[in-house]
């Protein structure tokens, strides 16, 4: 690729990490991510496209068609709830506008040739970033010696009067006076169950950190740009 087309994926790795981490460092401040940023994000990525398709032009231009493909699996996966928060659906969005191809900045990314799009390899490589939690609580449980199944791998033992006042969901519900996983709550309103759990003596609950995908997307997000598409280099190595 010449200068042009350099210089434009180098403002796109730019846009992306500003407005990524900005949103991810509001997200663990707030759990809360502004639209204005997806706007943003997207709005730029639209303009680079057009100014691409002026000048230098596109290898393969049928990649494009990738763009409201990604976004109707990202609405999807939000409808079916495999992506939780709609701040994160926004971002994946406007990262399909922001970055449908594979850039070429130097020799970067090493691992090049994926025939996904460069969006996809955002997006998967977050969800293997996302996948080193489970190990982490894990450890962590092991540690304290909380080796209750399957709870060790999703969260962690907590005082109820901590709990509310931390980014966390219960992990359990009392059904007829029994302690039941659950893998999410009926609502994220959690006061009566834990109004509910003391009412029956209970102070110590099992739960889950509330840990916004923001931050794995942005890691992805710059795995991406310097190392490529991490799972399609793992399933060659196999």
């Amino acid at each position: 690729m010449d200068e042009m087309g350099t210089t434009l994926d180098v403002i796109r790795l730019i846009i992306g990490f500003a407005v990524l981490s900005y949103a991810s460092y509001t997200d663990i401040k707030t759990r809360r991510a502004s639209n204005i940023n997806w706007l943003i994000m997207g709005g730029i990525g639209g303009i680079i496209l057009v100014v691409q398709y002026f000048t230098v032009g596109f290898e393969n231009i049928i990649y494009l068609l990738f763009i409201p493909i990604m976004i109707g699996l990202v609405y999807a996966f939000f409808q079916l709830r495999l992506i939780f928060g709609g701040a994160d659906a926004k971002a994946l969005m406007a990262i399909s506008i922001l970055t449908p191809l594979e850039p070429s900045i130097n020799q970067f990314p090493l691992w090049s040739g994926s025939f996904m799009p460069f969006s996809w390899y955002i997006f998967s490589n977050s969800i293997i970033i996302f996948l080193f939690i489970p190990i982490s609580l894990l450890i962590i449980n092991i540690l304290k010696r909380d080796m209750q199944f399957p709870f060790l791998f999703l969260g962690y033992k907590m005082d109820i009067k901590t709990a509310r006042n931390k980014f966390v969901w219960p992990l359990e519900r009392l059904v007829e006076g029994k302690r039941k996983f659950v893998y999410m709550p009926n609502s994220f309103e959690v006061d009566e169950e834990y109004d509910l759990f003391e009412k029956n003596g209970i102070s110590r609950v099992w739960v889950t950190p509330k840990i916004p995908f923001m931050i794995p997307l942005f890691i992805g997000f710059i795995a991406a740009f310097i190392i490529g598409d991490i799972l399609f280099f793992l399933i060659n190595l196999i």
